[in-house]
């Protein structure tokens, strides 16, 4: 028996933390994909614009750890749902600064209130202590 026939998926780290991952997400998902039709992606350029204001798709992919080509997507569909707006930027007339138009602030606002609805959730549901103590492990494994 060599060690290949212990080892157990359902509890490999990655796995773990992947099927957390995506349970929580699903948990939130309904917040910004029925109520204005949104995918994953789409939710997290918009937050970015919101939180950050004016951007390129460029920094978003950086700030946000997004290939660049779903950024492009997810703009897309946004300025299909007349979320954001595109301007040819002054300092680099090859690049777009990317914006909120008032129903992509609008749908910000309401997203942001369900995030902070579902970390006081969170918290009551795992405690402070616990609360904390998973952002600063999670914090810990991206460094």
């Amino acid at each position: 028996m060599d060690d290949s026939d212990s080892f157990e998926l359902s509890t490999f780290t990655p796995f773990l933390l992947n099927q957390a991952a995506e349970a929580q997400s699903d948990v939130f998902s309904p917040n910004y994909r029925d109520r204005y039709g949104m995918l994953r992606t789409e939710w997290r350029v918009l937050f970015h614009l919101g939180r950050y204001g004016n951007l390129s798709a460029k920094e978003i992919s950086d700030r946000a750890s997004i290939h660049k080509t779903k950024v492009s997507r997810a703009v897309r569909a946004l300025e299909e749902k007349r979320f954001l707006a595109r301007a040819t930027s002054p300092e680099d007339r090859r690049s777009e600064r990317l914006s909120l138009r008032p129903p992509g602030e609008e749908a910000f606002r309401v997203l942001t209130g369900a995030a902070q609805d579902y970390e006081a959730a969170l918290v009551r549901k795992l405690g402070r202590r616990d609360t904390q103590k998973l952002k600063d492990l999670l914090l810990k494994l991206q460094d």
